[in-house]
């Protein structure tokens, strides 16, 4: 079977290495075009491309996947299958062209968590348990037809970047074994419908500034949960003597507070934490505006609370 395969980041990269050590035939990897990034705004390549390159596959870094030139590209490689992994929107002339279609794994239980940050929205909510799905690709976004699912915990204080790094090897894994199912014909496809109720559909929409920011009116769990969530990338928001402080990881305390929800307190030494409506956030990890990232104590201790 000719197997295209389209992906960015390097959550992409596990599957296609999955895909490569299982002995699929990878006719081509798509991904993004080279772009500038860093202090010199060197030109630099995605993490699929930096993976391909090395397995010495064909890559296509179209600036528009409509151009022309593209799908000529794609049409000659004759694909039977197209695989994708945390890329872009794709057309209808690119998703609907192999006659076996098109094949996404996103990182949720779907219907549960369509979007872009299913990771994030999983963990911010507090669900107890996330997993992965592979399906067919169509019209609407993470509406397709299923094919496999496979599902796992939750910790309590694991973040988001915890998550992910065990989603994507769960997701390579469940990738070779989706494409193994459909070499053999032994899959079959469930239509979301099947499974819940638009009703009961939680979201998981791109993930904007106002997200990020810490109402300390709420209830510890949800701030807990909305740090977790956020972590390590963008990181939940709130400010310290007038500055912007990201937090990447807390615990928490219920009791009953002496201060108003927001209020910064601190022994100078050991905690930082803020008050909430039935308890205390301890900052463990934090970055202020204008300085890197570090440990709690080690921030305390250049600290002089203004």
């Amino acid at each position: 079977m000719r197997i295209i395969f389209m992906g960015t980041p390097e959550f992409a990269v596990a599957s296609l290495d999955a895909l490569v050590n299982a002995g699929l035939n990878i006719v081509a990897v798509v991904t993004a075009p080279d772009k500038p990034a860093g202090r010199g705004m060197q030109l630099q390549q995605s993490a699929v491309k930096k993976y391909a390159v090395g397995k010495n596959l064909l890559v296509l870094q179209p600036e528009k996947l409509k151009d022309p030139s593209f799908i000529t590209v794609l049409q000659e490689l004759k694909a039977d299958l197209q695989v994708v992994v945390a890329f872009r929107m794709l057309p209808e002339i690119v998703w609907n062209m192999p006659p076996m279609g098109t094949i996404n794994l996103h990182g949720s239980l779907l219907p549960q968590y369509r979007g872009a940050a299913p990771i994030n929205w999983a963990v911010m909510n507090g669900e107890k348990e996330t997993g992965v799905t592979t399906f067919k690709l169509k019209h609407e976004i993470d509406t397709g037809n299923i094919l496999l699912q496979d599902r796992f915990a939750i910790g309590p204080d694991e973040t988001a970047g915890d998550i992910h790094d065990r989603m994507k090897l769960i997701g390579a894994s469940l990738l070779v074994k989706t494409v193994h199912g459909l070499q053999q014909g032994i899959l079959k496809e469930k239509t979301q419908d099947e499974l819940i109720s638009e009703s009961e559909i939680k979201h998981a929409p791109k993930i904007f500034t106002d997200t990020c920011k810490i109402n300390w009116n709420d209830k510890t769990d949800h701030i807990h949960n909305q740090i977790r969530g956020l972590s390590p990338y963008p990181g939940a928001l709130t400010t310290l003597d007038g500055k912007v402080l990201k937090i990447y990881s807390s615990k928490k305390e219920y009791s009953a507070v002496n201060a108003v929800p927001g209020t910064m307190q601190t022994d100078g030494k050991t905690y930082l934490r803020f008050t909430c409506s039935d308890g205390y956030i301890y900052i463990l990890n934090m970055q202020l505006e204008g300085k890197k990232r570090m440990a709690v104590e080690d921030f305390l201790r250049g600290y002089r609370q203004s």
